[in-house]
C-alpha cells in the first residue's frame, strides 16, 4: 500500500505516543509535554486559518530556536501552508526581497528581530504581522499568545499530497540575489527519516539547539527530533559557557555545530576545564568546512564526545553523506580522526558521485579532483519561481543531478573529501591549491585559533595564498607568532608551491548564523581594487 508522506505526521505521531512525556525545554523557563506543543500549533493554525492563510499560501517565521518557531512551523504546515523561515541576521532590504519574491501572506517575527520587517512593512505584500512580545515593537502587531488564547483548537487541516511544497528556505545569496528552495512533504520526509537513522536518534534523545532552526529546517531536526519524542532544548543564541552548562544540567546527549563552534568550545575547555556531560552520554555533528584533527582529538579524547562529521546544501536537504562508517576505522585508533575529517559516504537511498568536466566518474585514487553531484529523495523540488537556475543546477555536469558546486576527491572505499569550493579553489602559477588543505595545516600551529585562506591577487602568479588568523591569544597585535613563522610552517608540511605567501592577523572571521566561515566576505575586500576577483594563474 502507499501512504502519503507528511510533515504533520511527525507531531501527530509524538502526540500520539509521548503526549504527556516532556517536549520542549523553552528559553523562557517553561516546559512543554507533546500535548501542550500541540495544542499550542492547533491554535496558531486556527488563528492563522481566521485571519485567511490557506493552503499554499506562504507565511514566515524569523526567530532565534525558541519555543515559538516549533509552535508556528507546526501551526503554518498542519494548514498546508508553506512554513518560509528566515535568517535573522538579514538585513531590512534583504527581508524585503524574501517577502516579495516568496508572496509571504503572515509572517511570525521574534520581538528582537521584528524592527527589520518593520522597516520594510509597507513595501511587502505581507498583511498579518504576529510577534511574541508586541508592547517590545513598533507598529501594529499581534501577540502570538494573545492570539492561541483566543483562539479555539479546532481548524480544518486540508488534504494534502506528498508532492505539495511545504517548506522554502532562502540560500544565502553569496553570489546574487537568496533563491527559495523548495522542499515537498516527500523530501522533508524522507531527508528526517535518513537524519534518524545515520544520527542515531531515539525517544530518550536530548537535543541542544545550537543549529539555527532556519537553517533548512534546523537540518530537518523539526521534524525528527518530534518525530521520534526525543526532546528539544531551545537557545536564544549560544556561547561556550552556556552550552557546557546547558549540556551538563539538561543531560543533552546530541547536538550540531559547525567547526568554527567546535573551536570555541576547545578554546574555552581548554581555558576553564569545565564538566562536559551530564548523565548521557553526548554526540555531536558537524558540517561545513573539514574540521580539523586537531579539533576532532579535543572533542573525542578531551571531552569524551563522539564527533560525526556530516554534509550536504540547502538544496538537498540538507545531509546527504555522513563519515560514521565505523567498519573503517576503530573507536580507539587515532587513525580514526583521518577517516572523520571526510565528508564521507552517501546516505541510505542517496547517489554521491564525484566527475569531471565531462560529467565522467574521476577514479578512486584520492587524488584525481571533480565536483560532487548529487541525486536522492531529499533533494529539492527546485528554486521558487526560477526555472532557469533550477535547469542549470541539475544539469551542468552530470544531467539530472544537483551540482553542489565543491571539489572533492574519493578513496578506494568511495568516501569524499572535499578540497575546495569551486569559486574558492586557488590557481596560482597554474597549479591548483586547496585552500582547505592550507587551513588544516594551519589549525596544527599552537598559536592559531582560526584561520580562513583565499586567493589574493599576485602579480606574478595571477594570486596566492593568503591566510586570515585568529590568534589563540586573541590579539592580532600580540599574536605570538609570526607571519613569517606561519609561513615556513606550511612550508615544512606541505609541497612548496601549495605553502601560504601572506599571513594577516584578525580578531574574528566573518561568519553565517550557522558559523560557517564567509570567505566571499575576505575575498571581497582583497580584491576590492582589481576589475576582478580571480587572478590569471
Amino acid at each position: 500500500m502507499q501512504k502519503p508522506l507528511l510533515v504533520t505526521d511527525f507531531l501527530d505521531r509524538a502526540r500520539d505516543y509521548y503526549g504527556d512525556h516532556e517536549a520542549v525545554v523553552a528559553t523562557t523557563g517553561d516546559r512543554f509535554t507533546y500535548d501542550e506543543l500541540g495544542e499550542r500549533a492547533d491554535r496558531f493554525s486556527a488563528a492563522l486559518q481566521s485571519r485567511g492563510i490557506d493552503k499554499g499560501d506562504r507565511v514566515a517565521v524569523l526567530d532565534p530556536n525558541t519555543h515559538y518557531h516549533l509552535e508556528a512551523a507546526y501551526g503554518i504546515m498542519q494548514l498546508g501552508a508553506i512554513h518560509t523561515p528566515l535568517n535573522y541576521r538579514l538585513t531590512p532590504d534583504d527581508f524585503e526581497y524574501i517577502l516579495d519574491d516568496a508572496g509571504v501572506d503572515a509572517i511570525y517575527a521574534d520581538h528582537e528581530y521584528a524592527e527589520n520587517i518593520e522597516a520594510v512593512r509597507d513595501e511587502v505584500p505581507t498583511e498579518t504581522f504576529v510577534t511574541n512580545d508586541p508592547d517590545a515593537v513598533d507598529g501594529d502587531w499581534a501577540g502570538f499568545d494573545d492570539l492561541l488564547a483566543a483562539a479555539d483548537t479546532d481548524y480544518d487541516r486540508p488534504e494534502m499530497d506528498e508532492d505539495d511544497v511545504i517548506t522554502i528556505n532562502y540560500t544565502s545569496g553569496t553570489t546574487g540575489d537568496p533563491k527559495g528552495v523548495m522542499r515537498t512533504h516527500r523530501c522533508e520526509t524522507l531527508h528526517a527519516y535518513l537524519t534518524t537513522i545515520h544520527q542515531d536518534i531515539s525517544d530518550d534523545d536530548v537535543y541542544l539547539w545550537t543549529l539555527p532552526m532556519f537553517h533548512v529546517n534546523g537540518w530537518g531536526h523539526i521534524f525528527s527530533i518530534t518525530g521520534m519524542g526525543a526532546k528539544h532544548v531551545c537557545t536564544r543564541g549560544i556561547d561556550a559557557e552556556w552550552i557546557f552548562d546547558t549540556v551538563a544540567t539538561e543531560d543533552v546527549s546530541y547536538l550540531c555545530g559547525a567547526p568554527t563552534v567546535l573551536n570555541m568550545l576547545s578554546d574555552y575547555y581548554h581555558d576553564t576545564d569545565v564538566p562536559t556531560s551530564g548523565d548521557n552520554d553526548v554526540r555531536i555533528a558537524t558540517a561545513g568546512s573539514a574540521p580539523p584533527e586537531a579539533t576532532i582529538r579535543t572533542v573525542e579524547d578531551e571531552f569524551g564526545w563522539y564527533l560525526t562529521h556530516v554534509y550536504g546544501a540547502t538544496e538537498t536537504g540538507p545531509l546527504v553523506t555522513t563519515s560514521d562508517a565505523r567498519r573503517f576505522f576503530d573507536d580507539d585508533s587515532a587513525d580514526r580522526f583521518a577517516v572523520k575529517k571526510r565528508q564521507g559516504l552517501g546516505f541510505l537511498g542517496t547517489e554521491v558521485r564525484v566527475v569531471d568536466e565531462d560529467g565522467e566518474d574521476v577514479p578512486r585514487d584520492d587524488e584525481t579532483i571533480g565536483e560532487v553531484v548529487v541525486r536522492g529523495n531529499q533533494v529539492m523540488e527546485g528554486y521558487w519561481e526560477k526555472p532557469e537556475a533550477t535547469e542549470e543546477a541539475f544539469n551542468e555536469r552530470a544531467e539530472g543531478y544537483y551540482h553542489m558546486g565543491d571539489l572533492a576527491t574519493v578513496d578506494e572505499n568511495g568516501m569524499i573529501a572535499i578540497q575546495d569550493r569551486k569559486k574558492d579553489i586557488i590557481i596560482s602559477g597554474g597549479e591548483n591549491i586547496s585552500s582547505i588543505e592550507l587551513e588544516d595545516t594551519l589549525f596544527e600551529h599552537p598559536a592559531v585559533s582560526d584561520v580562513a585562506v583565499i586567493p589574493a591577487p599576485s602579480e606574478k602568479w595571477g594570486e596566492e595564498p593568503k591566510a586570515f588568523v585568529v590568534p589563540e591569544s586573541g590579539d592580532p597585535n600580540e599574536p605570538g607568532v609570526t607571519a613569517e613563522e606561519l609561513i615556513e610552517f606550511t612550508r615544512d608540511h606541505l609541497a612548496r608551491f601549495k605553502t601560504i605567501k601572506r599571513v594577516e592577523f584578525v580578531v574574528s572571521l566573518p561568519t553565517t548564523a550557522t558559523g560557517k566561515v564567509q570567505k566571499y566576505e575576505l575575498r571581497s575586500k582583497e580584491w576590492e581594487d582589481e576589475d576582478r576577483m580571480i587572478g590569471e594563474g
